[in-house]
């Protein structure tokens, strides 16, 4: 059996709300192995992003314990956890949260400004990462003159740049057309299969879910039952 990569044991999480506590998972227990790719659904309110913004170290568990590659991240300050994302996990959203005024290419750099790598070596990290994902002929555009995929794809070299073990993605197709949407979801699947990456991904879409290996359904901040993904 693979190793998890991902474990989560018995994982609340509430906020506060004035004097009212809103709970919104209720002791989630799930193991993720290395390089699968996983498919979170569930009805809005379900607490499917609280649990992904948890295994990003993006947030913190009420109650509970999250081990990414046997390291306790529900342990670490905000500074530890900051460097820890920043080597460990790319981020892709609904929203591209690209810089209008830079370059894909220098987008894709972003996140490596917080190393103390060298220019040089910056871009061609940027461009190796564009090249992966079918851009590099479009390193020098801006976003407004890329598509809603290209810029998706823009960003999911974003995310690829720093090398990291975990993808969380949230709702990476939810902005696109079908046809673009399965370019990327195939994107997505194809950085699984063949560079190994390890990928949670929350979505709303049956049709995107049948890309991942697997699907894990939450309702109400509990986790109901897995079924294996039809291979796609």
């Amino acid at each position: 059996m693979t190793e998890a990569l991902i474990q989560i044991k018995n994982v609340t999480k509430h906020y506060t709300r004035g004097k009212q506590k809103v709970e919104v998972l209720h002791g989630i227990t799930l193991d993720i192995p290395k390089g699968d790719f996983v498919a979170l659904m569930g009805p809005s309110g379900s607490g499917k992003t609280t649990l992904l913004n948890l295994i990003g170290g993006l947030d913190q568990p009420t109650a509970g314990e999250i081990l990414v590659d046997g390291k306790r991240i529900d342990r670490l300050g905000s500074g530890e956890l900051s460097r820890w994302r920043a080597s460990n996990v790319g981020f892709v959203f609904q929203f591209y949260n690209l810089l209008p005024v830079l370059t894909a290419e220098r987008n894709v750099e972003l996140p490596l400004l917080l190393t103390r790598m060298g220019g040089a070596e910056r871009l061609k990290r940027a461009q190796v990462a564009l090249e992966i994902v079918g851009l590099k002929d479009r390193a020098r555009h801006k976003p407004r003159e890329l598509s809603g995929g290209q810029e998706q794809r823009v960003a999911i070299a974003r995310a690829l740049v720093s090398d990291p073990t975990l993808l969380v993605c949230d709702e990476p197709t939810g902005d696109l057309d079908r046809t673009t949407a399965d370019e990327i979801l195939t994107l997505l699947q194809r950085l699984n299969r063949e560079y190994g990456k390890t990928i949670v991904m929350v979505t709303h879409d049956p049709k995107a879910a049948e890309f991942a290996n697997r699907t894990v359904h939450l309702d109400k901040g509990t986790l109901l039952a897995e079924a294996d993904a039809a291979a796609h």
